[in-house]
């Protein structure tokens, strides 16, 4: 799994780069063909402070890509936001791409 995680009026210090990896394992725990991964992280300058730290990822996986965005007051609580919303979806694209047809039951003489 290659993995980016770049920032966007934000310096991504040590910390936040082992947050947010510890967070994505949660993502190849639960499907291990997970090619690449970008997550930028930004500080956007809106008057509303509530919504001002986002995460946004980008997710190839084999077969597809995901996307997934979240904001919030707090970096930590988007990101946090950011792998509920990646888990679910590839969670969802496992269920898709898994074979759920079973083979024809051998008869025995």
């Amino acid at each position: 799994m290659n993995l980016t995680i770049s920032g966007h009026h934000l310096e991504v210090t040590p910390a936040l780069r082992t947050y947010v990896t510890s967070k994505l394992e949660r993502i190849t725990r639960h499907f291990d063909k997970v090619v690449d991964v970008k997550v930028i992280l930004t500080v956007e300058k809106q008057k509303e402070k509530e919504r001002r730290q986002r995460a946004e990822c980008n997710i190839h996986v084999k077969g597809s890509d995901l996307f997934a965005e979240c904001s919030n007051a707090d970096l930590y609580a988007a990101v946090d936001q950011l792998v509920d919303k990646l888990d679910r979806q590839v969670v969802r694209h496992k269920d898709r791409v898994q074979d759920h047809h079973h083979a024809a039951p051998k008869r025995l003489m």
